[in-house]
């Protein structure tokens, strides 16, 4: 008999598989519009917005969306690069969900960093957060392991699971993967 926990791992597989193969079409029409929607576990503000239209970023809804994803414990806006936001609709049309993210972290401030930093050996000095390139996120009705396997075979930047914090780190940076073991791979 199959342990239930690899058995889930297998059903995930062939779940990620099936994602992957929407994936390359998510940006595929640069003309055509992409929507993310946005709940902030921890100031409890929503977002939904089209913030790319017409072959374009449109800037109210980029200001609004750095609004939401703003540093909450100092109130600091900063402008998140919409590659990120590319990243997260290439991961949700890969889904086939329109349910909102559910955002642990977005812009980080150096204040904010340093802090967690003291709390915490899993914070980076120079954390992308501080830069606008990264986002800590789950996606409702989406196990966290999978989300993190796929935006790991998605997505060219990194990625982190944190299994126990149940969230996924996701960014435009350099391709790396970190953190919990995804059903036996890192």
């Amino acid at each position: 008999m199959v342990p239930p926990t690899r058995r889930r791992f297998l059903h995930g597989l062939s779940w990620v598989a099936a994602a992957l193969a929407r994936a390359p079409r998510a940006l595929a029409d640069e003309q055509a519009p992409r929507t993310l929607a946005f709940a902030h576990t921890h100031t409890g503000e929503s977002l939904a917005a089209v913030y790319f239209a017409d072959g374009a970023y449109v800037p109210a809804a980029l200001e609004s969306i750095n609004h939401l994803l703003r540093d909450f414990r100092t109130e600091t806006v900063y402008p998140i690069e919409p590659q990120l936001l590319d990243r997260l609709y290439t991961l949700q049309a890969a889904l086939g969900s329109d349910a909102a993210f559910q955002v642990i972290c977005g812009y980080r401030s150096p204040e904010t960093n340093a802090m967690l930093r003291q709390r915490s050996s899993g914070v980076a000095e120079h954390s992308l957060h501080m830069q606008g390139r990264a986002i800590d996120i789950r996606l409702p009705g989406v196990d966290t392991a999978q989300l993190a396997l796929l935006a790991r075979r998605v997505l060219a930047g990194g990625v982190g699971y944190y299994q126990v914090s149940d969230f996924v780190h996701v960014d435009t940076g350099g391709v790396r993967n970190w953190g919990d073991p995804i059903g036996g791979t890192t």
